[in-house]
């Protein structure tokens, strides 16, 4: 048994120090190392590969200088869709760790795939990113499509496919909806710069109102062409709306999200720009039906304002006041007639009275007074006659003038007329007339017709 003691700090500076144990060493390191560095991508070749039986890998990855162990479990590795051999290039998202046991360095994998698959999706993952920061993707700067097109553009291969499909959707659903091609390649190198072109064209000529942007199905590689950052600005910068009609439904690429709208498939894209005709026969059936509704309602109600303004018309019409007048003149003159009348015979019984009271009381010698007094009677009561018919007649002149001050024929002897439009409608305002047409103008003493040659409105 050694006698020697064990060794502890002598000076300040190192009594003030931590003592790790081995285990909580590991622990710090592993924890440092999750918490600084974090989620990585990371491509190399596969080495070392391993499965025991509870369904974790393990492997190493390495370059020519280089290497590093690797960890990935069953929940992950049961999404990669291929199967791992030792030599192949892959790409790996993965979280820097420590396993602790033996203080070994090592990846804890999260994805992986191969690596040449896995660069084109890390670029279409960045360049996602930087398009979606810069608002590209946004849908409040999108644009409507026109709810009917006048002119449907494609874009597209004029020997693919996806035209085929496209011209075959349109003839059926619309057969009247004019197209234009605008032809493109759609894969390999320069694709994007032809569509993009493409692009241009259709936006510098305006000849259509909607533009259809894509191919049919394939492989990553024969789609990349729409994942080109050019192109998606060139699309996002479209004054024409734009539909992105990229192979299949499961096929996503940055042309979808710059443009207007995705359609999964050309097919869909043409239904999307296209009305079905039977749709638009039964809704302009539709429209038919409310307008004639619409119409009838209106006609109902002008109808009763017709007959509203006539009745008025038929109250107020000059030629009615006129023969009003006249009857309250004809009531008047008889009323007159009657008032004299009825004096005169109250004149003749007094005098008749008294010439039976004289004949009854005049002796023969009182004759000559007596006569005298009737020729006096006689004078007086022809007086008085002419007094109640002078007075009965200023009443009836007075009467006769007041009625012809506000008589419509005096207006017209004052130099006034009524004019009627063809329709015997008193004409009020010029706009009842237009030049041509025939109008009658009543004055005192007759009638003209006459024809509008021009109108002219007063100055405001």
């Amino acid at each position: 048994m050694s006698s020697e003691m064990p060794a502890y700090p002598n000076s300040a500076s190192e009594s003030n120090s931590q003592i790790y144990s081995v285990s909580s060493l590991n622990s710090k390191v592993r924890l440092l190392l999750e918490k600084e560095v974090g989620i990585i991508w990371l491509a190399g070749e596969l080495t070392n590969f391993s499965q025991p039986v509870s369904g974790h890998w393990y492997f190493t990855l390495k370059d020519n200088q280089a290497q590093v162990k690797c960890a990935m479990f069953r929940g992950q590795n049961r999404r990669v869709i291929f199967a791992p051999r030792n030599g192949q290039q892959v790409l790996v998202r993965a979280r820097i760790s420590l396993y602790e046991p033996r203080g070994d360095y090592q990846l804890v994998i999260e994805s992986m795939q191969p690596a040449g698959d896995g660069l084109m999706q890390q670029a279409f993952e960045a360049l996602k990113i930087k398009l979606y920061q810069e608002g590209l993707f946004d849908q409040g700067r999108k644009k409507p499509l026109p709810q009917h097109p006048r002119r449907v553009g494609v874009i597209t291969s004029p020997s693919g496919a996806a035209l085929h499909d496209i011209l075959n959707v349109l003839k059926r659903r619309a057969p009247q909806l004019p197209v234009v091609i605008y032809p493109a390649t759609v894969q390999g190198d320069g694709a994007a710069i032809t569509i993009a072109q493409a692009i241009g064209r259709a936006n510098s000529r305006q000849e259509c109102d909607v533009l259809i942007v894509g191919r049919g199905g394939g492989g990553a590689e024969d789609l990349w062409c729409f994942n080109d950052e050019v192109l998606a600005r060139t699309i996002a910068a479209s004054q024409i709306p734009i539909i992105s009609a990229v192979g299949h439904e499961v096929d996503v690429t940055i042309s979808d999200f710059v443009a207007d709208l995705r359609a999964p498939t050309p097919s869909a894209a043409a239904e999307l720009v296209s009305r079905d005709q039977l749709q638009l026969s039964q809704q302009l059936s539709q429209r038919q039906q409310q307008l004639r509704a619409t119409m009838q309602q209106q006609l109902s109600l002008q109808k009763q304002h017709l007959y509203r303004l006539q009745q008025r018309l038929e109250r107020q019409h000059p030629q009615r006041q006129l023969n009003q007048q006249a009857q309250r003149l004809d009531e008047l003159h008889y009323r007159l007639s009657q008032a004299m009348q009825r004096q005169l015979h109250q004149a003749k019984l007094r005098f008749n009275q008294q010439q039976q009271r004289f004949e009854r009381h005049h002796p023969k010698h009182q004759l000559p007074s007596a006569q005298l007094r009737l020729a006096h009677l006689r004078q007086a009561l022809s007086q008085v006659m002419r007094q109640r018919v002078g007075f009965h007649q200023q009443q009836l002149a007075a009467k006769a003038h007041t009625l012809e001050a506000v008589s419509p024929l005096a207006i017209l002897a004052r130099g006034f007329s009524v004019s009627f439009d063809s329709q015997q409608q008193v004409l009020r305002q010029s706009a009842q007339v237009q030049v041509g047409e025939r109008i009658t103008t009543q004055l005192q003493d007759g009638k003209i017709e006459s024809q509008v040659v021009a109108i002219r409105k007063n100055a405001s």
